[in-house]
């Protein structure tokens, strides 16, 4: 199989400290950067197909989201009264009777 040439540039620090990590591993420079590319393309590829069906799943999800409707009382219809009663008790709850002064996450 024929090779190909691929030419990088990079800080003189940096070529050093490849060529010292090359010379510890009994490898040429070309080489060593090669199993250091394919190792690394090897994981990002296993890491993509261990998350495919979460990545999946998100997209599903997003694209469902965007196709609800904007203004929530498209999709909402109104409380009764018994809700509304339900809703202000939880609010209560979480911040207080005197809501007019009380931040929300802070106590009232």
């Amino acid at each position: 199989m024929a090779k190909t040439r691929i030419s990088i540039s990079l800080e003189r620090e940096q070529a050093d400290r490849i060529r010292r990590h090359a010379e510890r591993a009994g490898l040429d420079v070309s080489a060593y950067l090669v199993h250091a590319a394919t190792r690394q393309m090897a994981e990002s590829e296993a890491i993509e197909e261990q998350f495919s069906g979460v990545d999946a799943l998100i997209a599903r999800v997003e694209a469902e989201a965007d196709a609800l409707p904007t203004e929530p009382g498209d999709a909402a219809p109104e409380l009764t009264e018994q809700e509304r009663r339900d809703v202000e008790a939880a609010l209560n709850l979480v911040y207080g009777e005197d809501r007019e002064t009380a931040r929300p996450g802070h106590a009232a």
